[in-house]
């Protein structure tokens, strides 16, 4: 791809994050409901989400292992992907609440499948929050994703 397509591209990016920004005089209760849900794809919270049933057996316990696994190895991806891309981000806070989310929500929901709709709308709804609140741009979410997908996807057929 061309230079001029790529700034094209990342300006349209730019675009859609802040038509989806939610403004500094949104209702309280709005930001903090954006808020809240993005810190339930944090680190922590993913890593628990992943982890804890460890301590379980069977079903439980085997998925747990290939969700940790997912959400390592993912991030890793995500890491060497942010290195090699160089891109400014729109926030000095960068954190893989997106991939995180989706990487527990797919393995999770290929394990329990009657789980699989709201876990997968929950991890939406994580990624949509860090465009929504201003720290993401929405291709940046998205590619998160794929590599959540990937990775998931990569590691489950193993």
């Amino acid at each position: 791809m061309s230079a001029p397509l790529l700034l094209r591209l990342g300006d349209h990016d730019r675009a859609l994050m802040l038509r989806c920004v939610i403004r500094p005089s949104a209702p309280r209760g709005s930001r903090l409901t954006w808020t809240v849900l993005t810190h339930l794809g944090g680190t922590s919270v993913s890593l628990l989400a992943a982890g804890l049933p460890l301590l379980s057996c069977c079903a439980f316990h085997q998925a747990a292992k290939l969700a940790l696994a997912t959400v390592a190895l993912s991030h890793l991806f995500v890491q060497i992907a942010k290195r090699t891309v160089a891109r400014r981000r729109p926030a000095k806070v960068v954190h893989g609440h997106a991939t995180a989310s989706m990487s527990v929500a797919l393995v999770y929901g290929m394990a329990f499948p009657t789980w699989a709709v709201p876990l997968l709308v929950l991890a939406l709804l994580i990624g949509f929050s860090r465009v929504r609140l201003g720290v993401h741009f929405p291709s940046d979410v998205l590619v998160g994703q794929l590599i959540a997908a990937l990775t998931a996807a990569g590691l489950s057929a193993l």
